[in-house]
């Protein structure tokens, strides 16, 4: 009975992993620069969209605010005001942040 659960829980996990490795909105979004995923935004009308702003390895206090900078001032441009800063660790190190824009 575990083994069977076990193996449905891995099914499924792998389920959600293919459909967000293979969904053209998630990979989209995260693999473009600020300046263009704002623009788009702002082409498609969008009323907020999410970003990933990742924290360089190495620079990771530098690198990240720098992102975080080159993010903000790319959705300002367009009208856009933050709305949540994420930041996702793992394994206790700063990978990056899920940053939120919403136009007013």
């Amino acid at each position: 009975m575990r083994h069977a659960i076990r193996i449905a829980a891995c099914s499924a996990l792998l389920a959600v992993a293919s459909l967000v490795a293979a969904s053209p909105a998630s990979a989209g979004v995260f693999a473009k620069k600020p300046e263009t995923v704002a623009e788009e935004a702002q082409a498609a009308n969008l009323p907020a969209v999410t970003v990933w702003v990742e924290a360089t390895w190495g620079m990771r206090n530098q690198g990240a605010a720098n992102g975080l900078t080159r993010a903000h001032s790319a959705f300002a441009k367009y009208g856009y005001k933050v709305v949540s800063v994420e930041p996702y660790i793992e394994n206790g190190d700063l990978q990056g942040f899920f940053v939120t824009y919403q136009k007013p």
